[in-house]
């Protein structure tokens, strides 16, 4: 870790830009036969249909998808289009064709309903929407109350009124095209956050930021090289898929695979991890949880050398129980839509299971209080990035057409994050919750995170959310909402219940316990599979 600190110290140019300055390259490395033979995409539908493509055939494709947004559309630099399409290879190369032609992206799920749809449209002002039959209706549905909305392109072998058709317009599309000239700090995509604690903001992102920040994710936390496979379940309306399924990966010159996967299926996984050479996968803590549930002994992962995940934390009993069935870590990070890793378990570290590991070297992360004060190890605060007197370029650049709540980020010499979090003596960080979800029990305060790892410990439950409820003496008290295991949804529930609270006395201290529990079919989340505490907590609140 202490040699990773030393040695990395990034170049940012003045003008940069990936498609030309990353992905070209590889081409070059590609032709001189200095590279694995691994394609640059390798995609799977789990049907028998599969694409792999070079970084040379990545880099012809993508410049015939520019010269659709360019001449068919005639978008210019600095216009805004929206592209919400599953796991399908026309989501790659419009998103290194809006790099070439400085075009902003903004990423959405397919999970987006027409509201969804028509915020973002009308937020964003964005020219152009790229999307297929699914999405089409929603989008037409709005279409009208989106003034700024001057192309549909619809990704389909059919045809739709008012819309372009992308197939048709690719093929037909010449493969020469001259990059544009991008600076560092030129707005290249637009992610929408994750809306856990309120409504989605639109972090704008540089060439830079991800295009060279996210080298700390490929080279130390994912450790890839050009040989490597490497497989992200992100969706790809997600910042997280641009992390690890674009710019992380190809930074290194690895391959990135794909599942089409509709539906998230954990005996898909198996069998894929099983039948293909993945070397390197990532997959957030809600997917680790359910593949826990299942017996991973009748499956032989043989290319499978590193775990990571993101999103939120890992419980560390989730984590055992990964290492039991499969030999293998599982690497945490710790990272937002606005950032690239901030912190995580780096290649050489010891592990210690339920911490997101030590602050990444593309930032300088400190626990702060109200004030802005550097709290010493053990004490809880503000994880915050220190920007003054330099702010990293690897940062969001703002909250799009929001200065307000840009400024609203910084506090003293920091970025605050909105999550609190402890270091400890070894300057390992523990997440305790996002600051909105601290519980204040009669004057103990109570992270939700290690009550859930505490439930989820216990062979009842396969998982659970921790909120704050009201209650007249203690002002506020832990209320544990808990999904069960088959085997226990049958019994006595008051029974389940004080097993579970004296489970969580014993496994934590005793204040800490839930005092009121509720048990549900499933936990609100965000599209992203995040867990919505501030849904819960609302529902507690207006009771």
């Amino acid at each position: 870790y202490e040699a990773i600190q030393q040695q990395y110290r990034p170049e940012v140019p003045e003008y940069f830009n990936f498609a030309r300055d990353v992905l070209d390259r590889w081409t070059e490395v590609e032709k001189e036969g200095k590279k694995s033979k691994n394609p640059a995409l390798w995609w799977v539908d789990g049907a028998g249909e599969e694409v792999r493509w070079s970084f040379e055939e990545l880099g012809v494709l993508s410049r015939k998808v520019a010269n659709v947004l360019s001449d068919a559309c005639g978008l210019q630099q600095g216009d805004r289009v929206i592209l919400i399409l599953p796991r399908i290879p026309e989501w790659w190369l419009v998103n290194v064709a809006c790099m070439r032609t400085g075009t902003v992206l903004i990423p959405g799920t397919q999970q987006l309903t027409a509201k969804d749809i028509l915020h973002r449209l009308q937020k964003s002002k964005a020219k152009c929407i790229i999307t297929d039959d699914s999405v089409a209706p929603a989008v037409d549905s709005v279409g009208a109350e989106c003034p700024s909305l001057k192309f549909k392109l619809l990704v389909s072998e059919g045809r739709r009124e008012g819309w372009l058709n992308f197939k048709d317009l690719l093929k037909d599309a010449p493969s020469d095209h001259q990059c544009v000239t991008t600076k560092c700090q030129d707005p290249m995509a637009i992610y929408f956050t994750s809306g856990t604690t309120g409504s989605p903001k639109m972090a704008e992102h540089s060439h830079s930021s991800y295009g060279i920040g996210l080298t700390v994710n490929g080279r130390y936390w994912l450790d890839l090289t050009s040989s490597d496979i490497f497989w992200n379940t992100s969706d790809t309306g997600w910042a997280k898929a641009a992390w690890s399924s674009i710019f992380s990966s190809w930074i290194r010159g690895a391959c990135v695979f794909v599942h089409k996967m509709p539906q998230f299926d954990p005996s898909v996984v198996f069998e894929s991890l099983s039948r293909f050479p993945i070397t390197v996968f990532c997959s957030p803590p809600t997917a680790y949880r359910m593949f826990v549930q299942h017996k991973l002994s009748s499956y032989t992962f043989k290319s499978l050398r590193r775990c990571v995940s993101a999103g939120e934390p890992i419980n560390p009993e989730v984590m055992q129980e990964w290492k039991a069935q499969t030999g293998l870590d599982i690497y945490e990070g710790y990272g937002q839509t606005e950032t690239v890793l901030i912190c995580g378990n780096f290649k050489g570290m010891k592990i210690k299971p339920g911490s997101m590991g030590k602050p990444s070297p593309g930032y300088d992360v400190k626990i702060i209080d109200e004030n802005s004060n550097i709290l010493p190890p053990g004490k809880e605060g503000n994880i915050a990035i220190r920007v003054k007197p330099t702010r990293s370029p690897f940062l969001f650049t703002c909250y799009a057409d929001d200065p307000e709540k840009t400024e609203a980020t910084i506090r003293g010499d920091f970025y605050v994050t909105g999550d609190r979090g402890i270091m400890d003596e070894e300057g390992y960080f523990w997440f305790v919750g996002r600051a909105d979800d601290v519980i204040n029990s009669a004057g103990y305060r109570i992270g939700p995170f290690e009550v859930e790892s505490a439930l989820v410990e216990h062979p009842a439950v396969v998982e659970a959310a921790v909120v704050s409820s009201p209650d007249p003496i203690r002002g506020e008290v832990v209320k544990a909402f808990v999904v069960l295991t088959s085997d226990y949804a049958s019994h006595d529930p008051e029974k389940v219940m004080k097993e579970l609270q004296d489970h969580v006395k014993k496994v934590t201290a005793p204040y800490k316990y839930p005092r009121k529990m509720e048990f549900v079919q499933q936990l609100p989340k965000t599209i992203s599979g995040k867990i919505r505490r501030n849904a819960l907590r609302q529902k507690e609140w207006r009771k």
